[in-house]
């Protein structure tokens, strides 16, 4: 039997590549799941950044010894044995006491791993985050709203996926950009508006590709008339009054998007039409079912969420995430130390 481990998506290897550089401090506070040990042991071991894990240290040295993962010489923090809990909760206090959340309830949620590794965040003792191979992304945002907090100027965080192709003829060169498929549930035109161009400058900034901007519908080019397609129009609207820069168009179906013969059909004269590589999906439920059904028919990696517009680099992950989607994911995170690529 083959047991060679198959090589990495180009894209997947230059985003390694430039995280190796960095050494970036990531901290993944879910530090007593097997996937994430696993994880932990491959960045360090091929120095991807510097992984630092949350938990019960005896506990994650237990499950990744059984599990063959070797974290020797990677730090495991206990948040309630750590020296610095009583001064993270006396932080978390003063920054949640406007809403009610007394000394006594500051405590008790510093003691939670994922709010104790974004105060190490806020503190700058580590890079970046990265937590969800457990948790649901609420649990992940939520923090991360509380204390990091938006960047300066940003309306709502948003999320992106990199979805990456197994055959280089599917997507753009086996990449396309999927968004928002984790937080906006039903965003508004200028909303969504804004998903669409920060997905786009991200995609281009952490993939190398060109963007050209679908913002998807069931109608294509007015062959519909609803509400629900008015709000898409007015989307692309904004978005290319605020990025003219970028190839924008819409409304457009899925197959006028990704379909050059299709596209030239339904949307003729359209530089967008057919030759997408950026998909805005026009709500939550249609971009979380399209980029899942996606993943596993095509045995599509989904990179992400990758979230943008965060102060500083959070980032999330599905629950369904492999030991190396969580080894990339960390290099994102590693790369978005940089302020433009948070979005």
């Amino acid at each position: 039997m083959d047991t060679t481990t198959p090589p990495l998506a180009p894209v997947i290897a230059d985003l390694r590549r430039k995280a190796a550089a960095l050494r970036k401090r990531i901290v993944l506070p879910e530090g007593e799941d097997k996937r994430t040990l696993k994880a932990a042991a491959v960045l360090k071991k091929d120095g991807l950044c510097v992984p630092i894990l949350l938990g019960d240290p005896e506990k994650a040295r237990a499950i990744a010894a059984a599990e063959g993962a070797d974290i020797s010489g990677i730090e495991i923090v206990d948040p309630v044995k750590d020296a610095k809990y009583a001064e993270y909760a006396a932080q978390y206090f003063e920054l949640r006491k406007h809403k009610g959340v007394d000394e006594a309830e500051a405590r008790k949620s510093v003691a939670d791993p994922m709010v104790f590794g974004v105060m190490m965040l806020h503190n700058d003792r580590v890079d970046g985050f990265l937590s969800g191979a457990v948790h649901a992304t609420s649990d992940t945002v939520r923090p991360a709203l509380h204390i990091i907090k938006p960047a300066p100027g940003v309306r709502a965080v948003s999320s992106f996926f990199i979805m990456v192709f197994p055959k280089p003829e599917q997507g753009d060169n086996g990449v396309l950009i999927f968004a928002d498929c984790a937080i906006n549930v039903d965003p508004a035109p200028a909303k969504l508006a804004g998903i669409g161009i920060s997905s786009a400058r991200m995609g281009k900034a952490l993939c190398g590709i060109e963007p050209r901007v679908a913002f998807l519908s069931f109608s294509t080019n007015g062959s519909a008339e609803h509400a629900l397609v008015d709000a898409v129009k007015e989307a692309v609207r904004v978005a290319k009054e605020k990025a003219p820069d970028l190839p924008i168009d819409g409304e457009m179906q899925g197959d006028a998007a990704l379909d050059l013969e299709v596209g030239r059909r339904k949307f003729p004269g359209s530089q967008v039409a057919g030759r997408a590589n950026v998909l805005i999906f026009p709500d939550l439920q249609s971009g979380n079912i399209g980029y899942k059904l996606v993943q596993r028919l095509t045995g599509a990696q989904a990179l992400g969420p990758i979230l943008q517009g965060f102060n500083k680099p959070v980032n999330d992950l599905s629950r369904g995430a492999s030991v190396d989607d969580i080894v990339t994911m960390a290099c994102i995170t590693a790369l978005q130390t940089d302020p433009a690529l948070r979005g």
